[in-house]
């Protein structure tokens, strides 16, 4: 017998994991580990699962080399290499975290190319959450090649999602990848139609997530005290669902690991960061934010007692006036949320096309960030007004909305990366992660995000190269004050995991006098969701609160929160009613009720316009804070010394550690070399090298590019060399410009790969080449 199942019939329960689920043992191989499942694999898979041989496979991987048409970038084979030994190391899961633009979605169909090579997996599901990512991935698996000239699709059979067709939700016998978003799977797993039957545990023992970071901050297990009270699918997404239903190894992609991800794959097994890529040239950098002001973002928007108000009425969709009993306040993160302010939309679209900022006629596309539909819509009419001012006339397809609610949206996604036009494309959330489009050169923030993830990722979307136009760093116009109010990556879980949680059922919960731990818990999540829903209180709503609680609902959170728990069911027993008001839907027009939106139609210019170092500082500030940083830190960190005292024997990697130390303490190059130009008045391309020898030496900065034609000249005229020699002694030169380090590691990569790499330079040069870079790195800094 090689297979053994068990189950007391109780449903998989991760806090109940050895009282639960359906127990599986493969008992042919003495160290498998018994694991639970979610349900029972089906006849197919179990004669399918019995051919394979795991430690073959395994072996196999391990002896296979990397000598494929796609040509893969050294840290691309490392993540492989990490994966492959945490499927070894008998793991369940693998996070691997690279910079958006740097190849994922590559990596992935190689190491699944490997995977089934090496028959390690019978199966694999790519998932993604949105079909334009399907689609994509999908053309990705039919143009990639590997071996033998023939595409990763012709070599294994691949079920994928096509445009504007349903894609086909089973596998056939022969797929072996199987592209689907989570949506579909939900479907299948959690609500099968009348006649079609929940897929086996092991239709995949295989699940590849792209953009793993997207998963919902829902996903957690139930606290000891939940346990006892609440049932785990209240608190688990969709999404986890599907993840964990089937018995396979799961590995996320990501370029922003979140607390969520890491819970589910564990901490990355590699990563390779935005700066990583940027020093060895594999990524465009950006220059410091250009921070728009006008009078309203920097003042507000204020309405006094009893002044009259315009409100577009969401519910009916009228618009209505009234006088405002209260005083209204709204500040720049409330507008085209709670306040429409037109004037504010129309003085930055002005700016950003008069200034020349924005060419609509250049090949450098641009994509903008709205916070509603609505607002993308306003705000592409107030760029082609804006155009057709400027520029004399305005194509109507220059400058298009692309959204969920846009007509079409992956064709015209197709069109903003393949066509001429659009050239600006104005979105809200649909093109913030997963949309591949080089020729993006300009980013403009006109809503706030509170994520630093969802922020790095917007950014992804103009890190790429794109040497068809000669695409240089790209530019961020932050109309919003985007950076000075971001936060950092939150790293807390939510106090409210189930967003449906009702008032009343909080209420009962905080009457058990029996339960102290869940009066606790629940008077936690009570007041996290007051917080909430008092700002959406109607004006009779607020009254009945006031009648039952005897105070504002403000003042309730505040008195609540000091309330020992011991008189909590005393309280909600003698004052009933309030779970039962808040959890009121108040109707309007046949729909849920939905806060009406002021319209404020007063002027608006623009305030200034300012270079964002760091913290929003001024640029002789912000020089004078990176000296003070580096005579602070020049004994603390290996890497600063070296590049102070012997520049020369610096490496590519000491390199990349010091430039992640440095911008998690934001001094960025190309902030530094903006920084000086502006307060110099010259325009000097050095490198961070040249800018820490500056502040710590008073070294004179020098175009990194001199500085290596220099030193190259300096090399030739030493002595006699053979044309072969030059030739290399030029290539080194060149890649210096490109990745500013070449060390001994270099040398059997990229460009020297292709010319011989070390073993052919030793022999060329008739002594070890290492010596030969020594003297061209001192020769730069003599």
């Amino acid at each position: 017998m090689p297979l053994a199942f068990a189950t007391n019939g109780r449903p998989y329960l991760k806090q109940l994991e050895q009282e639960s689920g359906i127990w599986f043992l493969d008992v042919r191989d003495d160290t498998n580990r018994r694991r639970a499942l979610n349900g029972w694999y089906s006849p197919q898979e179990i004669k399918t699962y019995l051919r394979q041989t795991p430690q073959q496979a395994e072996d196999e991987l391990e002896a296979m080399g990397f000598d494929y048409h796609l040509a893969l970038r050294d840290y691309q084979i490392e993540a492989i290499r990490a994966t492959e030994t945490r499927i070894k190391q008998g793991e369940t899961a693998a996070l691997i975290a690279m910079a958006t633009g740097t190849g994922k979605t590559k990596t992935a169909i190689a190491m699944v190319y490997r995977f089934l090579k090496a028959e390690r997996f019978r199966r694999i599901l790519f998932l993604v959450d949105r079909s334009a990512l399907g689609v994509q991935a999908t053309d990705d698996f039919g143009e990639v090649r590997l071996e033998n000239l023939n595409t990763f699709a012709e070599t294994f059979d691949v079920i994928g999602m096509a445009p504007n067709k349903t894609p086909k939700a089973t596998p056939d016998d022969a797929t072996k990848v199987h592209v689907a978003t989570v949506q579909g799977l939900v479907k299948r797993i959690l609500y099968p139609t009348d006649g079609t039957a929940r897929p086996g545990v092991g239709q995949y023992d295989c699940i590849i997530v792209d953009e793993c970071h997207r998963g919902y901050l829902l996903d957690r297990e139930l606290s000891d005290t939940e346990q006892m009270f609440r049932d785990q699918k209240d608190y688990q997404s969709k999404y986890r669902s599907v993840i964990d239903y089937f018995d396979a190894f799961k590995i996320g992609l990501t370029a922003t690991p979140a607390l969520h991800t890491t819970e589910i794959f564990g901490a990355p097994v590699f990563t390779y960061s935005y700066t990583e890529a940027v020093l060895d040239g594999y990524l465009n950098d950006h220059l410091p934010p250009i921070r728009i002001r006008t009078k309203l973002s920097e003042e507000g928007i204020s309405y006094k007692v009893n002044e009259q108000v315009t409100v577009y009425d969401v519910a009916n969709n009228t618009i209505d006036t009234y006088n405002t009993p209260d005083e209204l306040n709204f500040d720049v993160s409330d507008f085209n949320r709670k306040v429409i302010a037109p004037e504010f939309t129309s003085v930055v679209t002005r700016w950003l096309i008069e200034s020349d900022s924005i060419n609509p006629y250049s090949p450098a596309k641009t994509l903008v960030f709205c916070v509603t539909d609505k607002h993308a819509d306003d705000v592409v009419e107030a760029f082609k007004t804006a155009i057709e001012h400027y520029h004399g006339e305005v194509e109507d397809d220059a400058v298009q909305k692309i959204t969920g609610a846009s007509d079409k949206p992956l064709e015209k996604i197709r069109s903003y990366k393949n066509d001429r036009l659009p050239n600006i494309a104005v979105t809200v959330d649909l093109m913030t992660t997963g949309i591949d489009v080089p020729a993006i050169c300009n980013l403009v923030f006109l809503r706030r995000v509170n994520s630093r993830i969802l922020f790095e990722q917007m950014l992804g979307r103009a890190t790429r190269l794109c040497p068809d136009i000669g695409k240089g760093p790209f530019r961020i116009y932050d109309a919003v004050d985007i950076y000075t109010q971001l936060e950092h990556v939150n790293t807390m879980k939510p106090v409210v995991t189930k967003v449906d949680l009702a008032f009343k059922g909080l209420e009962d919960d905080m009457k058990q006098e029996s339960a102290p731990e869940l009066q606790d818990l629940a008077r936690k999540q009570f007041i996290s969701k007051l917080q909430v829903k008092k700002n959406y209180l109607l004006p009779e709503q607020a009254d009945k609160f006031e009648i039952i609680a005897g105070k504002s609902p403000g003042e309730f959170a505040r008195e609540l929160k000091n309330m020992p728990v011991s008189q909590l069911a005393e309280w909600f027993t003698n004052n009933p009613g309030l779970g039962e008001l808040l959890d009121t839907t108040v109707t309007n027009g046949g729909g849920g009720w939905r806060p009406n939106v002021v319209i404020h139609d007063g002027s608006d210019k623009i305030a200034g316009i300012t270079t964002g170092y760091g913290e929003g500082q001024k640029p002789e500030d912000y020089l004078k804070a990176f000296k003070a940083y580096i005579n602070a830190n020049s004994n603390r960190l290996a890497a600063l010394q070296t590049v102070i005292n012997r520049p020369w024997e610096l490496t590519r990697q000491s390199l990349r550690e010091l430039a992640v130390e440095l911008e998690r303490n934001q001094f960025r190059e190309q902030d530094l070399q903006v920084a000086w130009r502006e307060l110099t008045q010259e325009e000097i391309a050095a490198k961070i090298i040249g800018f820490i020898r500056q502040a710590a030496l008073g070294e004179p900065l020098v175009p990194w590019d001199q500085r290596v034609d220099n030193a190259l000249e300096t090399i030739l005229q030493s002595q006699p060399w053979k044309t072969p020699q030059r030739d290399w002694l030029k290539l080194i030169a060149k890649q210096m410009k490109a990745t500013i380090i070449v060390d001994e590691a270099a040398l059997n990569q990229g460009p020297f790969k292709a010319q011989g790499g070390i073993k052919r330079a030793n022999k060329l040069f008739d002594q070890p080449v290492t010596d030969i870079l020594t003297q061209f790195n001192q020769a730069l800094w003599a």
